[in-house]
């Protein structure tokens, strides 16, 4: 959840209906820009303001440092210097909040780098596999350094989020597209976690500055307590070249549960749903889309994978998010579990 002007005072007030529904975790951001409004000057106001509502609602804060934007004053994600001045929040952070324990440091650090990188609609809004590559070095390396501050601070946990892709070859002439997509989203994983990259993204490491690299290599693997995020919706899984018909939910939970198998034999991590919604379904498809992924979830659990649950993204619905707001016009993307006039839905 994401803080942003008129929106504080209601989604304050939101915390009491999330409550109510039983949630008892509940993933909580504050735009790190609003909290350094210039350099090295904190104002922490908003998270009290959380932190006091959480408390009084009986809610556990999995606490989200960076949410896809940086101070004004700092650059953008391809460049390396905000990369010291994160860790200087973070460490600030855990100075003034000796509680929480649970954190999202940075949030989905491969979406960030592509859509500020490679895809070019945030940020930097560049367009190229090397400022992708740069710009995920530099995001998983400021990742690093916040879970090395946690551990040195508290016994606390690394609660991932991130996107998660499941690519699917129409036809096996389709089958090397998919698998490249699939290694350069999944260089995310090999970087934090330690693992050699596949050899569709072979170059990707020649594009790294040495010294980034060889402090991601010092941090990469030393996080045991960590729970790993695949945020996973309908509109995550792409087919490479045309299918004869369109993909069924069945046809998209099966290919997150086949996915989602291979990556923990690679990389043999506990994880979770981080986020998940009916996005790129209709809205009344929201029950039946949480129940098969529960049954996808089930059935892992059940052969012995450490799934640890599901998060709906998000309590309410989203503005132009399916455009990934790269026109603000306000248009309404029905995806919470609330709608916009605050009433609940099915799911």
């Amino acid at each position: 959840v994401g803080y942003v002007g008129r929106d504080v005072e209601q989604i304050i007030r939101d915390l009491a209906d999330v409550a109510g529904l039983g949630v008892r975790w509940w993933r909580h951001g504050m735009p790190w820009r609003l909290t350094e409004p210039r350099p090295g000057e904190y104002d922490w106001s908003l998270w009290d303001r959380a932190f006091e509502a959480c408390a009084r609602h009986g809610l556990e804060p999995v606490v989200d440092l960076c949410h896809f934007g940086l101070p004004d004053h700092l650059g953008g994600f391809c460049e390396p210097d905000w990369v010291p001045a994160f860790v200087r929040y973070v460490e600030a952070f855990l100075a003034r909040y000796p509680e929480p324990m649970f954190f999202t440091p940075v949030n989905e650090p491969m979406i960030t780098a592509s859509c500020s990188g490679m895809i070019g609609f945030w940020n930097d809004r560049r367009a190229s596999r090397a400022d992708y590559v740069r710009a995920l070095s530099h995001v998983t390396l400021a990742n690093l350094e916040a879970l090395d501050r946690i551990e040195r601070d508290r016994d606390g946990w690394w609660i991932g989020a991130e996107g998660f892709g499941c690519h699917l070859a129409a036809t096996p002439a389709h089958q090397s597209a998919a698998d490249e997509a699939r290694a350069l989203e999944q260089l995310v994983w090999d970087l934090h976690v330690g693992v050699e990259p596949r050899p569709e993204v072979a170059d990707a490491l020649g594009l790294i500055d040495p010294t980034v690299l060889a402090r991601i290599h010092e941090l990469a693997g030393r996080h045991p307590k960590v729970v790993a995020g695949h945020d996973m919706y309908p509109v995550s899984v792409t087919v490479h070249g045309r299918r004869s018909t369109p993909l069924t939910i069945d046809d998209r939970v099966d290919a997150y549960e086949r996915e989602a198998r291979a990556w923990y034999e690679r990389y043999r991590r506990p994880f979770w749903v981080a986020e998940t919604s009916n996005l790129g379904l209709a809205v009344d498809d929201g029950p039946v889309w949480l129940d098969r992924l529960t049954g996808a979830i089930e059935r892992m659990r059940a052969d012995g994978l450490p799934v640890h649950g599901i998060c709906w993204y998000s309590r309410g619905d989203q503005y132009d998010w399916h455009t990934m707001l790269v026109h603000p016009v306000l248009e309404v993307t029905e995806v919470g579990l609330f709608d916009v006039d605050r009433r609940p839905r099915p799911v």
